[in-house]
């Protein structure tokens, strides 16, 4: 059965050192060692180690096909965002990032696809790098953060990169990124474990509660890890909408529950209790593989908690590759 993983995220080997050449810290570097090890630095401190399954391809396909995966939707690291920095600086980064992804897909045109990224603190940039990743470099959308520094993804701000994704038919991921709660709670890695889920959450109710997704009905937005706490705290949400309209209902009045259906899902939970009720609520056709690879707080066998439902083969089809290609925009036949 074809599986395509949504979630897995790829960098180049090496990138523009943007933060020697603006003197701006806050852009990530990294550092091959002679010991064979790579780190990225952020703003002057350690950030993360990477290794070469991160960049490079041919182990990827090597790696990720002892669990029967055969297709990666492979997107950038959230670090590589830079949404704090000049937007034509960030600009740079993005199109550096975008152009090496599609030369991977290109050159792997069976094992890849690719959602690219865009300075979303500067939406004019971002909509012209949006229209090169889709038009020009053939990646099939854009990974776009929780929030754009003091944005929500209801921002006005953002209506003209919407607008544009809606028109190209470009899929979009949402992942979490500058978790909030996290200068108050650095201990227990909690802004990876609390904040994250709180980030997706935050993500969704925006786009919900201020009327994106009625704007721009067509658009085919994933939520990734699961869609954070929003599918499993989705009775609360629509309690308060119900009780509490004139605070929560004040932009769209359609309850937020019958955006289930619209939303995408991948599905990185942990815990097959966790994903089953995420089929329950979000429905086997917006539900898809999605793994977060190739990092620790990822599945670490590729597919193992969709097989662990012992779903019929129509429902593992669907969640192995059929909701993945139909938020891609993509027919089967591209990776055969």
């Amino acid at each position: 059965m074809l599986k395509i993983d949504t979630h897995a995220h790829y960098l180049p080997r090496t990138w523009p050192d943007l933060a020697a050449k603006y003197g701006d810290t806050r852009f990530p570097v990294i550092h091959h060692g002679d010991d064979g090890r790579a780190r990225i630095y952020k703003d002057g401190k350690f950030f993360r180690e990477i290794w070469p399954k991160t960049w490079d391809p041919e182990e990827r396909i090597a790696d990720y096909a002892r669990f029967g995966v055969q297709v990666q939707v492979i997107s950038t690291v959230p670090v590589m965002f830079n949404y704090r920095a000049k937007g034509h600086h960030a600009l740079e980064l993005h199109k550096a990032l975008n152009d090496h992804m599609a030369e991977t897909c290109r050159n792997h045109r069976r094992h890849y696809a690719g959602i690219g990224t865009v300075p979303l603190q500067s939406p004019q940039l971002a909509v012209q790098e949006l229209e090169r990743c889709i038009d020009q470099l053939d990646l099939q959308g854009v990974q776009i953060g929780s929030h754009i520094n003091e944005w929500n993804l209801d921002a006005p701000e953002l209506t003209p990169f919407f607008e544009a994704a809606e028109a190209l038919g470009a899929a979009i991921l949402v992942h979490p990124w500058d978790m909030m709660g996290a200068e108050t709670m650095p201990k227990y890695w909690l802004p990876w474990l609390v904040g994250m889920p709180a980030e997706q959450s935050r993500a969704a109710c925006s786009l919900i509660f201020g009327g994106v997704l009625e704007r721009f009905p067509k658009l085919r937005v994933c939520l990734a890890h699961g869609g954070g706490s929003f599918p499993y705290t989705i009775g609360r949400i629509e309690h308060g909408f119900r009780m509490r309209p004139d605070l929560v209902a004040t932009d769209n009045p359609r309850n937020p529950r019958e955006y289930f259906g619209r939303l995408y899902f991948d599905s990185c939970v942990h815990d097959d209790a966790a994903l089953r009720y995420l089929i329950d609520v979000a429905g086997v056709d917006t539900v898809m593989l999605g793994t977060d690879y190739p990092f620790p707080l990822g599945e670490q066998e590729p597919g193992a908690g969709i097989s662990a439902l012992g779903l019929e083969d129509t429902a593992q089809a669907r969640l192995f590759h059929g909701t993945a290609l139909e938020w891609l925009g993509l027919p089967a036949s591209r990776f055969t």
